[in-house]
C-alpha cells in the first residue's frame, strides 16, 4: 500500500512478519564504545529472565538506517542485529517492533512481536537501497506508537543524516516529554552526523555511542543491554551490569 511520506501523517505499521513489509506513510550522551565481541550471552538470558514477572510488557522499536551508504557494513551489521533479535526475544516481557528506511521514500514497520527469530529473519531479506535519511518518520513513528501504549525505548542504527537537523530535534523533544529515551548508534565518524544524534540522544534523555568497527561485539552487547532497559527498566539492566556484562555497564551510565 503506498502512502503520504509527510512524516505528520503516520506510520504505516505492521511489516508481515512473513516477510512483506507495511510502509510508513507518515512519517547525548555517550561516546566511543570498545566493548569486545564476548557478548555474554548466557548472563544476559540470566538478566533477562527476572523480568519475567513483571505485569506489562515493555515495548522496544529498533530502527534501522538501510540507504546505500550502509551497504559495506550491511551483512556484519544483520549478523549482529539477528543475534540480538533472538536474544531479546527471551525475554519474556519484552515487545519488539522493527523500522527501516531506504530508497526513496521507503519506510516501514514491523508489527508487535516477542518472537525475536521472526524480525531476524525479516532483516535478513532487506537490502540496502540509495536514498536520503528518514529519521523524522522514525521519530514520528516511535511518538505516535507511544501515544497509543507506551514504548519504553527507541534504538537506532545508521551512519549520517541528511535531513534539517531543528526539525529533528523538535521531535526529539517530544519522544523526550514522553519519557522514551533514544539509544543512537552511530557507524562512521561523519561529524555533522554525530552532532545531530548527539543531541536527539540528549533531547530524549538517551544516549549515543560512536561503533568502532575493529569491536564486531559492541553493537551486539549493547542492543542486548538496551533490550534489557526496555524489559526491566534501569532495575533489569542493573542486574544485568552484576554478571559483568560491558553494555549493561555502560549504559547504566546514561539512563536516568
Amino acid at each position: 500500500m503506498a502512502g503520504k511520506t509527510d512524516d505528520s501523517t503516520g506510520a504505516r505499521t505492521g511489516l508481515e512478519t512473513r516477510g512483506a513489509a507495511r510502509p510508513l506513510d507518515r512519517g547525548s550522551r555517550g561516546g566511543a564504545v570498545s566493548a569486545t565481541s564476548s557478548g555474554k550471552v548466557s548472563a544476559f538470558l540470566d538478566a533477562a529472565r527476572e523480568t519475567r514477572g513483571l505485569a506489562t510488557a515493555g515495548r522496544l522499536v529498533i530502527a534501522l538506517d538501510a540507504t546505500m551508504s550502509r551497504q559495506p557494513t550491511w551483512d556484519r551489521a544483520c549478523h549482529i542485529q539477528a543475534e540480538m533479535f533472538e536474544a531479546a526475544g527471551r525475554v519474556g516481557n519484552l515487545a519488539m517492533q522493527l523500522v527501516y528506511f531506504r530508497g526513496f521514500g521507503d519506510c516501514a514497520a514491523s508489527k508487535w512481536v516477542k518472537d525475536g527469530p521472526t524480525l531476524a529473519a525479516l532483516m535478513s531479506r532487506i537490502d540496502c537501497r540509495g536514498g536520503q535519511t528518514q529519521i523524522r518518520k522514525v521519530l514520528r513513528h516511535a511518538i505516535d506508537e507511544t501515544r497509543r501504549r507506551k514504548v519504553q525505548a527507541l534504538v537506532y542504527v545508521g551512519d549520517c543524516v541528511e535531513e534539517d537537523v531543528d526539525m529533528l530535534c523538535a521531535r526529539a523533544g517530544e519522544l523526550g516529554v514522553l519519557g522514551v529515551p533514544a539509544f543512537i548508534f552511530q557507524e562512521g565518524r561523519e561529524a555533522g552526523a554525530e552532532t545531530a544524534f548527539r543531541e536527539i540522544a540528549r533531547l530524549t534523555g538517551g544516549a549515543h555511542f560512536r561503533l568502532d568497527g575493529s569491536s564486531p561485539g559492541e553493537l551486539a552487547s549493547l542492543l542486548k543491554a538496551a533490550a534489557v532497559y526496555a524489559a526491566g527498566g534501569r532495575d533489569g539492566l542493573a542486574r544485568l551490569e552484576k554478571t559483568g556484562d560491558a553494555g549493561a555497564r555502560l549504559l547504566l551510565r546514561h539512563v536516568r
